[in-house]
C-alpha cells in the first residue's frame, strides 16, 4: 500500500455532509458508566473540527464482541460520556442502519453530531457483508477511518464502506501511521528497538521484520530467556521456550549478518515464587539456580541498556523486560522507561510505545505522557510492526 497516497478531510468542503467516522469507542465500563474517557477524549479534536466546518457527524463504532444484540454492549452510555466531552448534545441512534438510524442522521443539523448503535449487533459488520457495507454507506456522503486500531480488521465499517463513499483518514489515524513511519520507514539513526514479552513464538515475525530497520534489538521479558538458554546459559525453572533455540540463534546470526546488535540482560532479578513479595536476589545471567526463575533485568542490564538509548535517536518499544504487574519485579521495566523518557523530554530520543501491556508498564512507571507517542492500538500496532498490510489502512489509499 502507499501510504503517501492517505487523504485527510482538511481543505474538504464539508459543511451540509454527512461525515461517517469510524471511530473506536471501546472504553472501561463500570456499572454502566465510563470508568476511563482517556480513548473517547482523544477523539474529541477530530469531531469538533469537522462540526465546526458544519459537518453533520456520525460516529460508528463496534464494543466489545457481543452475539447478537446486548443490552450491556450499547453504546448509549458511551454517547451520553461523549456528549459531554464535546460540549454539546449527541444524539443516539438505537440502531446502525435501518429506520431508526436513517431517522437520527436526517434529524441532525449542520454541525450536529450522532453515534449509531454498535455495529457487531449486526452479523454482517464482521464478515464485511457487502449489503451490510452499503446500508452504512448510504447514511453517509463520505467516510473517514479513524480507528487504527481497528484497522487490522477487513470488517464492513473499515474496508467494505470504502467502496462505496469517497475516503479520507482521520486525525487519530494519520497520528498513529506518521509515528510508526517515523519509528521504522524514516528515523533518526541510529534507531532502538525494545521487544518484551513471554514468548519469542508470538513475536519471531516482528523480530524478523525489525532486524532489517534498526541498529540495536533489544530483548526482554521472558523471550530473553529462550535467547540465553539458547547460547549455553541454564534458566532454572524460568518461562523459557528450548524449542525456538535454533530460531532465536539464527535472528542473533542474521542481525550481525546486517550489522544490527541484539542486546540481552546481563543479570537478572530471581526468585523462588511467582507472587507479590516473593524474596528475590540479583544474579548473573549465567548464574541463575536451578530452583529458580527469572523475573526481571538486574541494575546492571538497566545501566547498560540505558547507554544504548543514550547513543540512539529513535526508539520504538513493545513489551516489557519483566513481569512488571508483579512486585517487584517491575523494576527493570520502569527504570528503562524512565530514562526513555527523560531523553525525550530532553529532545534527544524520539520514542514510539504500544502494545497493552507496554502502555500498562509506561502507566505505572508514571511516563506515558512522556513519550513521543503511545499507541494504544493493541493488534494493529502488532501487525504493522510485522511489516503486515492492515486492510482498513489499505482500503484509505485506494484512489
Amino acid at each position: 500500500m502507499n501510504l503517501d497516497k492517505l487523504k485527510t478531510t482538511a481543505g474538504i468542503d464539508v459543511a451540509g455532509k454527512r461525515v461517517l467516522v469510524r471511530c473506536d469507542l471501546n472504553v472501561p465500563m463500570a456499572e454502566g458508566r465510563v470508568s476511563d474517557a482517556t480513548r473517547l477524549a482523544r477523539l474529541v479534536p477530530g469531531l469538533k473540527d469537522l462540526s465546526s466546518r458544519g459537518a453533520r457527524v456520525i460516529v460508528m463504532s463496534h464494543f466489545g464482541r457481543p452475539k447478537g444484540v446486548e443490552a450491556a454492549l450499547s453504546l448509549g452510555p458511551i454517547a451520553a460520556e461523549l456528549s459531554l466531552l464535546v460540549g454539546q448534545p449527541v444524539a443516539f441512534a438505537p440502531d446502525c442502519i435501518g429506520e431508526a438510524a436513517v431517522k437520527a442522521v436526517y434529524a441532525l443539523a449542520p454541525g450536529g453530531i450522532a453515534v449509531l448503535e454498535n455495529l457487531r449487533f449486526h452479523k454482517g459488520e464482521e464478515k464485511n457483508d457487502a449489503a451490510f457495507a452499503r446500508e452504512l454507506a448510504a447514511l453517509g456522503d463520505l467516510f473517514v477511518g479513524d480507528a487504527f486500531s481497528c484497522a487490522h480488521r477487513a470488517h464492513a465499517s473499515t474496508e467494505g464502506i470504502t467502496h462505496h463513499l469517497p475516503s479520507y483518514a482521520g486525525p487519530l489515524m494519520m497520528e498513529e501511521i506518521n509515528a510508526l513511519r517515523g519509528a521504522l520507514d524514516k528515523p533518526r539513526r541510529p534507531t532502538a528497538a525494545v521487544v518484551g514479552g513471554a514468548k519469542v513464538s508470538t513475536k519471531i515475525p516482528v523480530l524478523e521484520n525489525l532486524l532489517a530497520k534498526v541498529d540495536k534489538l533489544i530483548i526482554g521479558g521472558g523471550m530473553a530467556n529462550t535467547f540465553l538458554q539458547a547460547q549455553g546459559h541454564a534458566v532454572g525453572k524460568s518461562l523459557c521456550e528450548p524449542d525456538f533455540a535454533r530460531t532465536a540463534l539464527d535472528i542473533i546470526a542474521a542481525a550481525k549478518a546486517r550489522g544490527a546488535e541484539i542486546v540481552l540482560p546481563v543479570d537478572a532479578v530471581i526468585a523462588r515464587e511467582f507472587k507479590a513479595g516473593a524474596a528475590s536476589s540479583v544474579v548473573d545471567v549465567a548464574a541463575c539456580p536451578v530452583d529458580a526463575m527469572i523475573l526481571d533485568v538486574g541494575p546492571k542490564s538497566v545501566a547498560h541498556l540505558t547507554k544504548v538509548l543514550e547513543g540512539c535517536h529513535t526508539l520504538l518499544w513493545n513489551g516489557p523486560l519483566g513481569a512488571f504487574e508483579i512486585e517487584p519485579f517491575g523494576g527493570g521495566t520502569f527504570a528503562l522507561a524512565k530514562a526513555a523518557a527523560t531523553m525525550t523530554r530532553a529532545g534527544k530520543l524520539v520514542s514510539v510505545a504500544g502494545g497493552g501491556d507496554t502502555v500498562a508498564a509506561l502507566n505505572m512507571a508514571g511516563v506515558t505522557d512522556q513519550f513521543t507517542y503511545v499507541s494504544t492500538a493493541g493488534g494493529a500496532f502488532l501487525e504493522w510492526l510485522e511489516g503486515r498490510q492492515l486492510p482498513g489502512v489499505a482500503a484509505l489509499t485506494r484512489g
